[in-house]
């Protein structure tokens, strides 16, 4: 059994999947309280469900790619299980994780896309950052901007730990917080070799808080 907070259908909005429509699973409870969370709803909201009956829900979408997500979706002892049964009946699936606990639990034919949280999260101090050397090419690691404060640490620990060699590395301004064209005018001017995203979901349906 897993505690589920909803299952939708939308189109990604993040990572190097972005525009692409996926089934999102999310499920309930986190170990974070991050300074700009916008899926509070989830920290406690659920209903229980069987493997078996998350992946008849799935199915009824005809789409072939996943995204299980939270919360913390690592907090479930289940959710390996059900990352596995999806690998094993051919979805492509992403599992969307905050960085503190061990990644190394999922399956390597799933793809990983890791928070490493900045400071202004007030959560930094919660990084596993063993789970660097966890991952491999086929993940992502997202570090969500507030402030400039939050890039210039940003960059010294993509620098300091090799993070384009081990992973696809991506940058994000948190809405409403950074305007976004400063985040890219920073990585522009610094060269940096990541990729820039905008929460594709949150522009096609701004009114929208939860379900996109």
């Amino acid at each position: 059994m897993l505690k589920v907070n909803e299952i939708f259908y939308s189109i990604q909005g993040e990572s190097s999947f972005s525009g692409i429509p996926f089934v999102f699973v999310r499920l309930t409870g986190c170990n974070l309280r991050c300074s700009y969370c916008d899926t509070k709803y989830a920290y406690e909201e659920g209903e229980e469900l069987t493997v078996e009956q998350i992946l008849k829900k799935i199915k009824k979408y005809k789409c072939r790619y996943v995204e299980i997500t939270g919360g913390e979706p690592l907090l479930q002892e289940e959710t390996p299980f059900l990352v596995d049964s999806l690998v094993d009946k051919g979805f492509n699936v992403l599992v969307e994780t905050n960085g503190t606990k061990d990644i190394s639990v999922i399956s390597d034919k799933a793809a990983i896309i890791m928070d490493i949280k900045c400071p202004s999260s007030g959560e930094v101090d919660k990084v596993d950052w063993e789970n660097i050397k966890r991952l491999d090419k086929k993940d992502e690691v997202k570090f969500v901007i507030a402030e400039k404060s939050d890039y210039v640490w940003a960059k010294k620990i993509i620098a300091e730990r090799d993070l384009t060699y081990k992973a696809k590395v991506l940058l994000s301004p948190v809405q409403e917080k950074l305007r976004p064209y400063l985040l890219a005018e920073w990585i522009l001017k610094d060269n940096l070799k990541v990729r820039f995203q905008l929460q594709l979901h949150k522009i096609l349906w701004p009114e929208e808080k939860r379900g996109r």
